[in-house]
């Protein structure tokens, strides 16, 4: 069974800084693209950042330059490194992964999500 586990979250005051990280677990053969979504209160779920497996990146152009992206393929693991942070970042973060897993004889792909880490920043 695979399973993707994040921590990190928490309460920060604006411009300070948080790391999340999110490690993935079970019989994963290889891992495609990692990244990070968030969830405001009453907010559709938008992507953060998420990174390739060949080391390409992609950013929504509201945490361009504040946040970096980052992966440990070694550890199965992404992490998201989240400075100058604003009361419009608060959300649930949950780390996303696109990936490959061994069932029985057979290999298949599918997407999982974490189950999510509260990030509040105060004004």
């Amino acid at each position: 069974q695979v399973q993707l586990v994040e921590s990190g979250g928490g309460l920060v005051q604006a411009g300070g800084s948080l790391r999340l990280s999110c490690a993935a677990s079970g019989s994963i053969l290889n891992i495609n693209a990692m990244g990070w979504y968030r969830q405001a209160p009453g907010k559709q779920r938008e992507l953060v950042a998420f990174i390739t497996s060949g080391g390409s990146i992609t950013y929504r152009d509201s945490v361009k330059g504040r946040f970096t992206v980052s992966r440990d393929n070694a550890k199965k693991a992404v992490y998201l490194q989240m400075n100058s942070l604003k009361p419009e970042d608060t959300a649930v973060y949950y780390c996303n992964a696109g990936l490959e897993y061994s069932s029985g004889s057979y290999s298949r792909t599918g997407v999982y999500w974490g189950q999510g880490t509260q990030v509040t920043v105060s004004s």
